[in-house]
């Protein structure tokens, strides 16, 4: 089920210690990784200080494009909860300037309310 979720575009959690290695190089001193969610090669990962959304192209996975969201960038998100017939969770953040707000879903078990108040603690300060 997990190769299904993630083809259907389903997130998973990971662990951030699993991540402190494959981003040390990416992270500046005092940013710590709070959360992260993996879509099948691509990682959504939440610090201290912003979103990192990594996107791992091509067939060996060598290339990676890292989008960095300042917290300071988002100007509202939606979180919202799994139901009794729609299992999955979903995310959307708007960012200043962009109409269009980066979409996500997440699989069923996820914390998305302390995903939520994460996010909350970063942009409403």
């Amino acid at each position: 089920m997990g190769l299904l979720s993630n083809l259907m575009g389903n997130a998973t959690e990971i662990d951030p210690k699993e991540l402190e290695k494959d981003f040390s190089s990416v992270l500046f001193d005092g940013e710590q990784i709070e959360s992260a969610f993996k879509i099948f090669r691509d990682k959504w990962v939440f610090t201290n200080k912003r979103l990192i959304m990594l996107d791992i192209q091509g067939i060996t996975g060598s290339k990676k494009e890292y989008h960095t969201v300042p917290f300071k960038s988002i100007t509202h998100f939606l979180v919202e909860t799994a139901g009794t017939f729609d299992g999955d969770c979903e995310i959307e953040i708007w960012l200043s300037g962009s109409p269009q707000p980066l979409k996500k879903e997440l699989k069923k078990g996820i914390d998305v309310i302390n995903l939520q108040k994460t996010l909350a603690s970063h942009i409403c300060k």
